[in-house]
Formats: structure tokens, sequence, C-alpha cells
């Protein structure tokens, strides 16, 4: 135990301004990343512009998504998603609400029942999934969605990218930060910077403001909700304070719409499909479906045809009814915003701009709630689903140079100190501090001839460490045997732009001095993530194959629409009399058999996907000539006969 009495405090850097200035560095080309809970996306500045990058598929976001196959072959993004329902136990969504997590934490705990996948506890405490007997961390999960997002960017720009900006949930604590600059690692990248993802947004929407002012950012988004207050003047944009929900954010609407028409459909049948992954799987995307929907229109149907033998699910859900059974959690969002506001000294009214984002901010209810705490209409100058990541391509800028005239203040989102004597927990760093920082505290011993004390670094805000979480520990040794109270140990507390962490502890009258650097363990090793890369190098080949294939597949599906469209809206009825159009059909459906093999991964070679696509091209163009000759002589007689 640390036997410590709190004796002086002092601040050894007042200067914060300075300190964030070390973040103008030089470096090539550097994308920004928004690694969401839902969704991905990936941007880099053209210019003094930031801009979405597309993804192989021409989609702006990519589904955050990561799934396994038997064999050992891996599906990222929408290739993963689209599969889910037929693979449910080894198809991984929504792992960042993991990352950084203890198994035995209370939000781990929720999510043992609402994720189809399996939730194991690795050697270190930490939460991670299992797939065919395999288990991976959290942090490898993003790590692949990462990767996603690296080859999206290197598929528009003229070189390799190494360097990147990933954002975070800005209550993300330090274990969750470390454990994201791991996934990058695991990427291949070299995360620059994790920055909050509200202050990312701030940046997206005041870079072109001419107009200075205090921006309350409300960010909800698939699996975690922030505000942040920042003070953007003269390109300086300055976190005065943040607060947030982590376990908070679309996941739990859905969750909450799946669990509406379990019951619904028990209700009326009498059987329980809550235990069988797949049906539950195919509840889930329509709940999601009619969450969107329920953004735009006030009415919405949810129809499951033969969900279960001959039972169907069909079910009217209105905008009211949505609004009221998720009223608790919009509810959630309130007093995080009180305490930003308390916290940055400041009322309602000296807000000037409220901005949203993240996709559940489309949600009319959560609207007017914004507008309802604030008392004024927030703005939607900003996409809710990009601006986070063009804020953090708008970083990227600054450290590399593109970028000259802007300046990030972000804070730390929680308070951080150590155990004192009885448990007690001693602030050194109080939340919403102004980040990079450095503070140092004078501790003595509480026992006579002490010559040695544990120095545990804990980070939250209750006032015992039991409550708190445990984010790092080490041990001071060689302390002179003196009376208790006479050694004067000082502990310095030094957080990088990032947010991570280093703690120092040196007895003045000996010179006894240790350190380390607090990092969250992920549960990797550096000799594990040097692993994991190698077999991403390992595996380049496979992947490239499995991207043509995907790109032979969107070409395939526009030949078939446009022989579908040929088909419906110019032959008709003299096409379907045409002794080979039966043939034609055959050839459609062989290219869509060939289209979803391609694109969910499943044994077909890039060449028969672009064989089958060119046979049907090339056959419809000869029947299409054919009964185009042939209405053209049933015109002319037409025509004859009238005459």
């Amino acid at each position: 135990m640390l036997r410590f009495i709190n004796k002086k405090n002092f601040n050894l850097l007042a200067n914060q301004k300075r300190l964030a200035s070390t973040q103008r560095s030089t470096f090539p080309t550097v994308i920004g990343i928004d690694l969401g809970t839902t969704n991905s996306a990936v941007a880099v500045m053209e210019g003094q512009q930031a801009k979405i990058l597309e993804n192989d598929e021409g989609q702006r976001t990519t589904p955050s998504v990561v799934a396994f196959k038997e064999d050992g072959e891996r599906l990222v993004g929408n290739v993963a998603k689209r599969q889910a329902i037929l693979n449910t136990h080894n198809t991984f969504y929504a792992t960042k609400r993991l990352i950084g997590r203890r198994f035995n934490d209370d939000e781990t705990k929720i999510d043992f029942n609402n994720f189809p996948y399996k939730i194991v506890e690795n050697d270190n405490g930490d939460a991670w999934v299992e797939s065919f007997g395999n288990k991976y961390s959290p942090s490898q999960i993003g790590g692949f969605i990462l990767q996603k997002m690296k080859e999206t960017a290197e598929a528009h720009l003229p070189q390799k990218v190494k360097n990147a900006v990933v954002t975070v949930p800005a209550y993300f604590n330090d274990s969750q930060r470390q454990a994201t600059k791991d996934a990058g690692q695991i990427a291949g990248l070299n995360v620059l910077r994790v920055i909050n993802e509200p202050t990312a947004a701030a940046l997206a929407y005041g870079l072109d403001k001419t107009n200075d002012g205090i921006v309350a950012v409300f960010d909800l988004g698939g699996g975690t909700f922030d505000i942040s207050i920042l003070d953007i003047e003269d390109g300086v944009f300055e976190v005065r304070s943040t607060n947030g929900d982590t376990h908070l954010g679309g996941e739990d609407f859905d969750i909450l719409l799946v669990q509406f028409i379990l019951n619904d459909f028990e209700k009326k049948t009498g059987i329980d499909l809550s235990n069988e992954p797949e049906k539950v799987q195919r509840i889930r995307e329509a709940a999601e479906r009619a969450k969107i929907d329920l953004s735009h229109v006030k009415e919405t149907t949810i129809d499951l045809p033969f969900i279960k033998d001959k039972h169907h699910i069909s079910i009217k859900l209105t905008e009211d009814e949505l609004d009221t059974m998720s009223l608790h959690l919009i509810q959630r969002t309130i007093d995080p915003v009180k305490r930003a506001l308390k916290d940055a000294d400041l009322k309602k009214k000296d807000i000037d701009e409220v901005i949203l984002v993240g996709g559940m901010t489309r949600m009319p209810k959560i609207r007017t709630t914004v507008e309802e705490i604030f008392g004024k209409k927030p703005s939607t100058a900003v996409n809710p689903d990009e601006a986070v990541a063009l804020g953090a391509a708008i970083q990227g800028g600054v450290l590399s140079g593109a970028i000259k005239d802007v300046l990030l203040l972000d804070v730390t989102p929680l308070t951080l100190g150590i155990e004192t004597y009885g448990g007690i927990f001693s602030p050194l760093v109080s939340r919403n501090t102004t980040v990079p920082v450095k503070k140092t505290e004078i501790y003595s011993t509480g026992v006579d001839n002490q010559t040695g004390v544990d120095i545990k670094v804990y980070q939250g805000e209750r006032g015992l460490v039991q409550d708190n979480k445990l984010v790092g520990n080490f041990k001071l040794s060689g302390i002179p045997p003196l009376p208790k109270g006479e050694p004067q140990v000082e502990v310095s507390f030094d957080i990088d732009a990032d947010g991570i962490i280093n703690v120092s502890a040196r007895e003045k009258t000996s010179g006894k001095q240790t350190s380390i650097t607090v990092i969250g363990n992920s549960g990797l090793t550096e000799e594990e993530i040097k692993r994991i890369i190698d077999e991403g190098e390992q595996n380049k080949g496979v992947d490239q194959i499995k991207k043509q294939k995907v790109q032979a597949a969107t070409n395939a599906e526009l030949v078939i629409n446009d022989t579908e469209t040929a088909i419906s809206l110019a032959f008709g009825d003299v096409l379907k009399a045409d002794p080979e159009y039966s043939d034609l059909e055959k050839h459609i459906n062989a290219t869509k058999e060939a289209i979803e093999l391609g694109k969910s991964g499943g044994d077909i070679q890039v060449a028969d996907i672009k064989n089958r696509s060119q046979a049907l091209q090339e056959f419809s163009i000869k029947i299409f000539q054919r009964v185009a000759r042939k209405q053209n002589e049933l015109r002319k007689q037409k025509d004859a006969e009238k005459k």
C-alpha cells in the first residue's frame, strides 16, 4: 500500500499554448481517420480543403465490421456486414465498445447479452473476442478496420500512406486511447496524434469560419456520446470542457428496437426467438433500417417474411413510438451537457453555436432535445457522418505543414492522480486540463523508516481509488530510512497531446528516481503486434485478390442493371417470346451468382466473374439486336395494315 501524505502542489509549466505549439511539425501526407463504432471514414487535405475518400464500392463510409470464415479468411467492411446473417457468431461489430475495457467491467457485462459473438477474458483480464477458437483483442479488430481505411486512402493517393491522425471519443480513458494507438500500429500506421471526436468536428466546422465564438459539439454516434465546449478565436481551437458516456449510442437504440420486435413476435405467436442468433441478426438489421427510416418519415413497417417456419413479422412503427421507448436513452445525454457547461463556467446563453455530430443526431427527437437544452436550434452545417474524419484530416494538415494558422488545444477527459494512505485518491491533474501538460506534487512517507513506496496511478472522479480505474503502477525504492513525513517524494505527471500519461517519481534527499509511461495495456505485447503486422504483409496478395473480386462484381452489377433495364423498358413481350429468352435468364442468374460470391468472398475466381459478365453482355447484345429487328418488322407490318 502507498503511504503518502500530501504536502504541496505546484505547476511546472503554466504556458499551455507554448507546449501545444509542439504539434506543429512537418510530416509527409497525413490522413485523418474516424474509427467509428458503426462506420469509419478516411479523409485527406487537398490544398486547403479536407476531402472524404470513397472506398472500393464508391461509398464515403465503411461499416466497422470484421468477420472470419472457417478457412481463416478475414473480411472487412461491407463484405463482412453482408454475410453477417449466415456467419453470426464470427462477425464482429461495435467492438469499439470493448476497446481498452476489462472483462469484468459493468459495461462489458451488458454487452455479453446483446452481442451474438463470444466475448472472452484474456490472460491480462481484458475483454477480447473469439472466433473458431482464435482470440482477438478489440485493438486487433480496430487495426483491421484501420488497415481498410489505409488501403482506401492509398487507392486515391499517389504514394503509400504511413502517417495518420485517428479520432477517439472525448471521454475515452488512457487505456482506451493507448489501445487505439495499438490498433494503428497493427494497421501499419504511424498514429501521430489521437484527437477527440467532438474537437475534430469543431475543426471541420470552424476552419472556414470568420466569426469566432463558443461552440458546443453534441456528438451521439453508434456507440458513444460526447459533449465538448470549445472557444474558437483567431484559428485557435481551445477546448473548455468535455463530458460524455462511453456506453451510449445508436447501438443502444438498435438493441431496444430488437427487444421490442422479439417481444411483439413472442406475444403474437408464443415463440421466443432470442436464442436463435441468425434470426436475431435478421431482426437487428431490420431494426437498424427502421430507426434510420424514422429519421425521415413519420411511420415505417418492419417486414420479415418467414422468420420462423410459416410465421412472419410485420410491425408498423411510428416516430412517436420510437421516441417514447427510447426517451430514457435520450435523457441520458442531458446530465453530461449540464456538467460540461458547469466545468466550462458557462451558461447555455453563452453558447454561440451548437453543432450536431454522429448519425443518431438525425433523429428528430434528439434534435428537439438539444434545442430545449441550449435554447437554440442546433446547426446542421456539417455532415454528421463525415465531420469527424474531415476534422482529423485538418489536424493532419497541421502536422504535415499544409495548414499553418490553426492551433488545437485539447483537454484531459478525466482527473488523474495517485493512491495515498487509506486508499484515498489524490488528484494531480483535474479533468478538462489543457494538454500537453506537466504537473508535480510533493508527497512524503506515512510510517517511520519507510524505504520504498508503491505508486499507483488512477483515473476517475471518485474520492476513493477503489471507485476509479487503475491505469498503471510502479515502485520507488531506496528511500533513506527517516521518520515519517521527512522524505520529499516528488511525483510528476507529464501528459502528451494524445492524452497518454508519463509518470515519474524522485526522492529529493537521495536522488533516487523512477518513471513509467502509463500504458492502458491492450493485451498485446510488442512481439504480438509485430506478428500481426507480419501476417498482414504475408496476406497482402490474398487481400488484393479479394479487392479485385469486389471490383469485378461491382462492374458485373452494372451489366446486370443495363440488361434488366433494357428488358423492362425497351423490348418487353417481344423479347420474352424469343426462343433464346430462357438462355438470357440463365446468363443473368449465373452473373448474379458470381456477383454474390465475389462480394461475399466466396469460392470464385476474378476471371470467372469477368467471364460470366462478358458472356452476359455479348449474349444480351446479340439477342437485343435480333429482337430490335423483329420489333422494327412488326412496326412496319402495322403501318402497312393501316394503309
